[in-house]
């Protein structure tokens, strides 16, 4: 009698690929030495990375820790990637993770979708891995919030002439952005920081960074300072029902219906504003043109972090730059200015802010990465995880994303 055959089962393979995007993002899903990590945990799986000239980790750091690096990658089953890779280079018949910016109907990439449904490609969405709450468990958040608070201070000492802070893009790191804050001094000002989030809280490290002294809303709408001070609200905060009754925060985000703004008694009282809230579709404006225009309206700095273009708020007429971060807002003729222009709003908009702290940013996205998803390809996504981060698979939507077929169509 013969011996039965053993069958190893196919070891799965993951590579890191190129970011290929214009502009180019120097970030990765893994530092060298988190996926040296990742092999260590999961010693069962393989680990390849593709070449780049443009990540801030050199390829030779990933052949140090015993990687192989390589300009092909197509023999991999994962491919991990940041940002959208572009359609000619997508690899069919594989499994995909990056930011695809679909799943709210982006019209910018409705030919995107369609090649990854052609192409028969596996989507999963750095942005659906989520919880079974349906809470984000991934993301750049904090990195954002971080950077976004720093160029707000940036654009208020370069157009008040009292500090000049350097672009974060030219310094090595988080420490580095922080010992340059450690060199200024503040005036006395009221800041005004909105959400609840990873961005919120990051924004928030900066001003605690600062020593900025926290103070309730009750204080902060009733008082005036000696000091800068700020204050960090959330939606029930600056949204009220029309009714007149209590709102309820979860029900808000279910339904917004019912409610409207409750801003201006803060837009009164701030001069700093940092947007770090994430806005539902057809929740009330935080502020709208209208309101921009009212005399008694105070705002004169807004660091629109959440950057929703001629959205929930007014001044944000476009997303701005790395190499041009900053413009104004007259709310008087409700069109642009430059940002020192007299009487106008500035404002900060850099929807990739990311982008300027590469490093700190993929070594901490990284570690969520690690935790939250690698597992979940060895341990038969007992979680379900990749279930509900799955956009696409078999050349189809999956059930949860059913809605976007309309939108693939061109019917919407």
């Amino acid at each position: 009698m013969k011996l039965a055959q053993i069958i190893k089962p196919m070891r799965t393979t993951f590579a890191l690929i190129k970011e290929r995007k214009t502009p180019p993002d120097r970030r990765v899903v893994f530092s060298p030495e988190k996926y040296a990590e990742t092999k260590s945990k999961f010693p069962e799986g393989i680990y390849k990375v593709e070449f780049s000239d443009i990540r801030v980790f050199p390829d030779k750091q990933y052949q140090d820790q015993g990687f192989e690096v390589t300009n092909d990658v197509s023999d991999c089953d994962v491919l991990i990637g940041v940002k959208e890779v572009p359609i000619e280079n997508l690899v069919p018949n594989k499994s995909y993770f990056f930011f695809s910016h679909t799943i709210k109907k982006q019209p910018y990439n409705r030919d995107l979708l369609r090649a990854i449904l052609d192409k028969n490609i596996t989507l999963y969405d750095h942005e659906t891995i989520v919880n079974k709450e349906g809470f984000r468990l991934i993301g750049f958040g904090r990195y954002a919030g971080l950077v976004g608070a720093y160029n707000g201070f940036r654009a208020l000492g370069l157009r008040d002439n009292l500090f000049n802070l350097p672009k974060v893009e030219t310094l090595a790191d988080l420490n580095a952005v922080k010992a340059e804050l450690d060199k200024i001094t503040l005036p006395n000002i009221k800041i005004l920081l909105s959400g609840s989030g990873k961005v919120a809280h990051g924004a928030k490290e900066i001003l605690d960074h600062l020593q900025i002294k926290q103070v309730t809303d009750a204080m902060y709408l009733t008082s005036q300072f000696t000091e800068p001070v700020y204050c960090m609200v959330d939606v029930m905060e600056y949204n009220k029902r029309t009714d007149g009754k209590v709102g309820d925060k979860w029900a808000f985000i279910n339904d917004p219906t019912g409610y409207e703004s409750n801003f201006m008694p803060y837009a009164k009282e701030t001069d700093f504003f940092i947007a770090g809230h994430f806005y539902g579709n057809n929740a009330p404006y935080l502020f709208t043109r209208a309101d921009a225009k009212h005399p008694d309206f105070r705002i004169n700095l807004v660091a629109d972090i959440s950057c929703d273009v001629d959205g929930p708020v007014a001044s944000t007429l476009r997303a701005s730059t790395i190499a041009e971060p900053f413009y104004g807002y007259d709310a008087q003729s409700e069109s642009e200015v430059a940002f020192n222009a007299p009487n106008a709003i500035t404002v900060m908009a850099v929807d990739n802010l990311p982008c300027e702290l590469p490093k700190d940013a993929s070594e901490g996205f990284g570690d969520m990465f690690l935790e939250h998803v690698i597992p979940a390809f060895f341990n038969n996504d007992a979680d379900g995880v990749l279930q509900r981060a799955k956009i696409t698979e078999n050349g189809k939507l999956t059930e949860a994303f059913a809605y976007l077929q309309r939108f693939v169509d061109g019917e919407e």
